[in-house]
Order: C-alpha cells, then sequence, then structure tokens
C-alpha cells in the first residue's frame, strides 16, 4: 500500500530501474556509437516532452537496441540516421508520440473551439 503511495509521487520504481539499464547499455557501446544515442536521446527528450514513463523507457530501449544492433553488424553512424539527424530523430520520435504533454493540450484546444464555436451543443442535439 505504502508501495503505490510512493510511486505515486516519485514515479514507478520499475521505470526508474528500466531506465538505469538503458543508461547502462548505451554506455557499454563503442564511443561513437555512445555518442551518436547519448545526442539523439537528449534531442528526444527535449523535442518529444515524453511525459508518460512507460512511453519514455520503450522508446529509450528502442534507441538502445538499434545502436546495439547497428554496433554489433558494423553499420557507419551515417546509415543509421541519414545526412539529416534532425528528421531522424523526429520520424523517430513519430512512433511514440502517445506520450507526449502536447496530446493533451491539442485536446483541450479542440474542445476549447468547440466550445466556442457551439459544436458542443450541436454534438448533445444529434
Amino acid at each position: 500500500m505504502a508501495g503505490g503511495w510512493i510511486e505515486q509521487l516519485t514515479g514507478s520504481l520499475e521505470q526508474k530501474k528500466q531506465y538505469r539499464q538503458y543508461k547502462t547499455r548505451v554506455e557499454r557501446l563503442p564511443a561513437d556509437y555512445r555518442a551518436a544515442a547519448t545526442a539523439l536521446e537528449r534531442y528526444l527528450m527535449y523535442f518529444g516532452a515524453i511525459t508518460k514513463g512507460d512511453v519514455l523507457v520503450s522508446m529509450l530501449g528502442d534507441l538502445a537496441d538499434l545502436f546495439e544492433q547497428s554496433s554489433a553488424d558494423e553499420t557507419p553512424i551515417r546509415e543509421i540516421v541519414g545526412n539529416d539527424p534532425v528528421e531522424f530523430a523526429e520520424t523517430f520520435m513519430r512512433n511514440y508520440t502517445g506520450g507526449q504533454w502536447i496530446n493533451k493540450e491539442r485536446e483541450r484546444l479542440i474542445k476549447a473551439i468547440d466550445a466556442a464555436a457551439g459544436d458542443v451543443a450541436k454534438e448533445k442535439d444529434s
């Protein structure tokens, strides 16, 4: 019972464990792959604005998988991210939009405009 309350305040202990595992996995990568993965992580954390821990650890786990496999296959970093790393990162991020805070704001905006335009009343009458 107390554990659930603590997790409400601090977040999921399992997700924290998964995040630490991700960091360990990235730390084990060869230097160039580690640098690329770390740079992508930083950008994704800023750009993605993910608020759901499960989505975040899933995304980071997939990023680690990608770089571990690429390292094992000796795939050049440019073959992974292409010539535009920003485009790569943003395309990668689109797979995890369910956890972004902006989704809640988009819904809030739509509801506010619907209410202001009178669309809410029309839906109830239908």
